[in-house]
């Protein structure tokens, strides 16, 4: 009389447990990545690009004075990207951006140069002007059907247009100068006299302190709900590696001349959408009529109203990303904004969203703007022309796309 013997394989880890004895922090770590492809395969790939150009520039990208200038340079595309990334969750896509953005800058010339207007109340109606046309653009593609793609492309040209004839085909400056120090300026010096910028240190401090009160937070909620968390290593490797990036960029920030302010308004801009996308109810509409239309129809979301809120949305930010442009220049110019569109879109894809609809972060979209800066200003410094320039981050936004295509049919299968 025979047996069965049944071999049993030992039962999985719980979520959160710190995974198998066997195979340790390097396993964990692989199998970690797989999981979350999506979220951490474009931090990974900054981080190599950060590493190369600072071994290929001698140090030169990591300078107090480079880390500020990038920035600054890339702070009003960092701006486009976040409202552009509602877009593309939504299942659309804005191509007026860039035009918008010289068609504000030559409002708020023609207001604070040409009409002596207070640059507050300067910037209060460029603001309302960016908000009611995308509102209007909102209008033809949510309410009349027309497909995102016409309406913005009449927009791109409409706002064009319109900045060559309120300029007049020149170049018009300058603005005041406290409009200036919002695009160019540094937080002021407080406290002793030490070898840091004493307030950058303090928000600095203050943003780990978030940081991890946030991560460890979120963890907790999760478990609490038996959803699945990293391992416990693996969790506390990837906080340790996220404090550390906060507290390198603030002690070179803080050994200049401290934080630029559009850096604070780029901090505001990425918590208000974060907790907009992740726990507000409209976040979670965008989501879902990007994800599945139908399905959200008739769950009872008004996809209409929130096209609509989207693209208003949208205007408003490239009116502020306008203001932004305008000020660091000193000048409006006709031909301010070319390709700015393009750049937000490859920002937002880089950074993790989907063609289709549906997927995407706010953090994704300044990692993938991050991407993008970071590849142009090491280019520069090691002496990269702008065609090959061209030529490397269009192959950039290639694998960024391709790899999102891969991902997915790596899920599905």
């Amino acid at each position: 009389m025979s047996t069965d013997v049944t071999a049993k394989t030992p039962a999985p880890a719980p979520p959160g447990s710190g995974g198998p004895a066997a195979g340790g922090l390097w396993q964990l770590m692989l199998d970690g990545m797989r999981r979350n492809m999506r979220q951490y395969g474009m931090l990974m790939a900054l981080g190599l690009i950060v590493a190369l150009f600072a071994v290929w520039s001698d140090g030169d990208l990591l300078l107090p004075r480079n880390v500020s200038n990038l920035v600054l340079q890339n702070s009003y595309i960092l701006i486009l990207a976040i409202g552009m990334m509602l877009v593309i969750i939504s299942g659309h896509i804005d191509l007026s951006v860039g035009s918008l953005t010289a068609f504000t800058g030559a409002m708020a010339a023609v207001l604070m140069v040409r009409n002596d207007l207070p640059w507050p109340v300067a910037v209060l109606l460029c603001l309302a002007i960016g908000a009611a046309a995308g509102a209007a653009q909102g209008f033809f593609i949510a309410y009349l059907g027309i497909p995102s793609f016409i309406v913005t492309l009449a927009g791109m040209l409409l706002f064009r247009g319109l900045t060559e004839i309120f300029l007049e085909g020149q170049t018009l400056g300058p603005f005041p100068r406290d409009l200036q120090k919002i695009a160019n300026g540094f937080l002021p010096e407080v406290g002793p006299e030490t070898n840091y910028h004493n307030l950058t240190l303090l928000l600095g401090f203050a943003l780990i302190a978030f940081v991890i009160y946030q991560e460890v937070r979120d963890r907790k909620r999760q478990q609490e709900f038996a959803l699945e968390v990293l391992p416990a290593k693996l969790f506390w490797l990837k906080l340790v590696a996220l404090v550390s990036a906060v507290l390198v960029v603030t002690l070179l920030l803080a050994s200049y001349k401290g934080a630029p302010i559009v850096l604070l308004i780029l901090g505001v801009l990425v918590v208000g959408f974060g907790y907009l996308m992740r726990n507000a109810i409209v976040g979670r509409h965008i989501y879902a009529i990007g994800g599945n239309l139908p399905a959200a129809k008739l769950s009872g979301v008004k996809d209409k109203k929130v096209t609509f809120l989207v693209f208003l949305n949208m205007g408003m930010l490239a009116a502020l990303a306008g203001l932004v442009f305008a000020a660091r220049f000193n000048a409006a110019s006709p031909k301010a904004g070319l390709n700015f569109e393009l750049e937000a879109i490859a920002a937002s894809f880089i950074g993790g969203a989907s063609m289709s609809g549906g997927v995407g972060t706010v953090l994704g979209a300044i990692i993938g703007g991050l991407v993008l800066g970071v590849l142009n200003n090491g280019m520069n410094l090691v002496g990269i022309g702008t065609d090959w320039q061209q030529v490397i981050k269009g192959a950039v936004l290639l694998a960024a796309v391709g790899f999102d295509v891969w991902n997915k049919r790596r899920v599905g299968s």
